[in-house]
């Protein structure tokens, strides 16, 4: 990033963290531009530049609860295990593991050249090796009720009461469930499960967000908040490539925070940017054609990755009795409704083809135990809406009251679009805007019948969507309020059952069984949308929308 560019994005921000922190900023991005402490002072230091227009809030992993600061804390940190982007677990701090047969102990064995970034918490300011003890203080540290973090879920209930987290010797960790649960592992490789040193995190305490000092690829240089964030490349990371060569390529990453979308999409056409990334309205057809295609006029400078994400969008039905005599609490109202607008023309016309119908389950495309032929959906067939209308006892929607659906702004195209294909099978709906803060809050107090929302997976596996119907979790996650014996019995099985087929088969069989009883009206699996120069090359391509930038290289041409 040039010194003028940084001038030019924050000219359009609002300045919170003063001159001296902005001139900081200013002065190391120059220094960084300029200096020559490469291994090859001739070699040409390459950063890559990115915006985010929510701004990083925390450095903390335990506080990594947003995408803004998960794709920021993932270059300074590193989990026992991580996934490649075919969602597979993979070694990181930890070279192997085992699992017992009952499925309660995780035992992984550490690598031996791992070392913490240099910071002044350390004697000398030297990083030292890091080792299974680290691991035991970041979990603890995780599940610290005297300072509340969000992370803390992904152990609350799910580890034993005694000597969960204990070591043997410096290089092996082990792990202890109070009850077998499958998706543990996927669960490691989230950025909540990150590695800090206990040092760094009492020199610092809460400025931790601050100071952050991990093992990642890159470590931290400066951070003016709304502004700008620099890490440059940690010299003494551990991973390499496939030849051998040393991770991460690239010396600097530079982010900036521009929060309106349009003004980020015009820097990154400037070549301001190396790397731009989601879809909106303002500017989405300068980008794609509606068949999903990058533009051509744009064929020469940038290229386009699109793949399955795992996010589900939907509209949510609440099934109580507290919803007295609504039309909604009928099953085939709700189905009639699945059956009476076409997902594929809505996702053409307003994203530009991004995104897949769901046709299936909730269970999202990506997913390994995704299964199209096993699960079968709602396709648009406004004469089988029509009929179920009818037999629920409103033909052509005649004694349908008028049923209200709440909806950030952020949405209403989509939903406008629905309610209007639903007036042709004679539903009237009314949409009731609302602040996604307050939408939220009445989906969590059960005092939203029915609401737009989306469900992002926090890991990899189909449970972290299907516990969202299962009766005894509240809302969040079941926002719904659904309850089902079967789906509960099998959604119990599933936590046990450690073959992964037998596993999937239960899994569709919960999609079926939601198929059936549509608690929600499935819209769309989503799919990524990034954009980045030709410059660039070994961008990652994951269904979890992980921006990891080890392996990625920039070109000077």
């Amino acid at each position: 990033m040039s010194h003028s560019f940084f001038c030019k994005v924050t000219g359009n921000m609002t300045f919170k963290t003063g001159v001296s922190s902005l001139m900081a900023v200013i002065f190391v991005l120059m220094l960084h531009s300029c200096r020559s402490d490469s291994p090859s002072a001739a070699e040409p230091r390459t950063s890559f530049r990115y915006n985010q227009h929510n701004p990083v809030t925390s450095l903390d992993p335990a506080f990594a609860r947003t995408q803004n600061n998960i794709w920021a804390v993932d270059c300074l940190f590193n989990s026992l295990v991580q996934l490649d982007d075919s969602l597979r677990v993979k070694p990181c701090l930890a070279s192997s593991w085992e699992i017992s047969s009952d499925g309660l102990t995780y035992r992984f064995l550490l690598r031996k050249d791992v070392f913490c970034h240099d910071d002044a918490s350390f004697p000398g300011g030297k990083g030292r090796r890091m080792v299974a003890s680290d691991v035991v203080y970041s979990f603890q540290r995780l599940l610290d009720d005297i300072w509340p973090k969000p992370g803390s879920w992904i152990f609350k209930g799910r580890i034993a009461a005694d000597s969960a987290f204990t070591t043997e010797g410096d290089s092996v960790f082990v792990l202890r469930l109070a009850k077998p649960f499958q998706p543990m592992l996927q669960i490691l490789t989230m950025q909540y499960a990150s590695v800090v040193p206990r040092e760094a995190c009492e020199y610092y305490g809460r400025e931790f967000r601050r100071h952050p000092v991990g093992t990642g690829p890159f470590r931290f240089k400066v951070w003016a908040e709304n502004q700008a964030l620099v890490v440059i490349k940690n010299e003494h990371y551990f991973e390499t490539d496939s030849s051998g060569n040393k991770l991460p390529y690239l010396d600097a990453v530079k982010i900036s925070f521009i929060t309106d979308r349009k003004t980020a999409f015009l820097e990154f056409r400037k070549g301001n940017l190396d790397y731009f990334f989601g879809l909106e309205s303002s500017y989405v057809n300068e980008l794609l054609t509606p068949d999903g295609d990058l533009q051509p006029r744009l064929d020469s400078g940038f290229y386009f990755l699109k793949n399955p994400y795992l996010n589900s969008e939907y509209l949510g039905i609440r099934i109580d009795e507290s919803q007295g005599a609504s039309p909604l609490q009928l099953k085939k109202v709700r189905q009639a409704l699945n059956y009476g607008f076409d997902r594929k023309l809505i996702l053409r016309t307003l994203r530009n083809s991004v995104g897949k119908p769901a046709t299936s389950g909730f269970s999202p495309r990506g997913l390994p135990s995704f299964n199209d032929t096993a699960v079968r959906g709602y396709s648009f067939d406004q004469s089988k809406a029509s009929k179920l209308l009818s037999e629920a006892g409103f033909p052509g929607g005649k004694g349908l009251p008028e049923i209200t659906l709440l909806c950030n702004a952020e949405y209403l195209d989509l939903c406008t679009m629905i309610v209007r294909q639903w007036e042709d099978i004679g539903v009237k709906v009314r949409i009731e805007p609302a602040e996604t803060a307050i939408l939220r809050e009445r989906m969590r107090n059960g005092q939203a019948p029915f609401f737009r929302a989306s469900w992002i997976a926090d890991y990899p596996d189909a449970e972290s969507f299907l516990t969202c119907f299962y009766s005894k979790n509240g809302a969040p996650p079941n926002y719904t309020g659904f309850k089902n014996p079967a789906y509960d019995r099998l959604y119990e099985s599933c936590l046990l059952e450690n073959d992964s087929d037998k596993r999937y088969s239960l899994y569709n069989q919960m999609d079926r069984i939601l198929v059936e009883e549509a608690p929600v009206i499935f819209l769309f699996y989503d799919e990524t949308a990034q954009f980045a120069s030709k410059k660039t090359e070994g961008l990652p391509h994951n269904a979890i929308n992980l921006l990891s930038l080890k392996k990625v290289k920039k070109h000077s041409f």
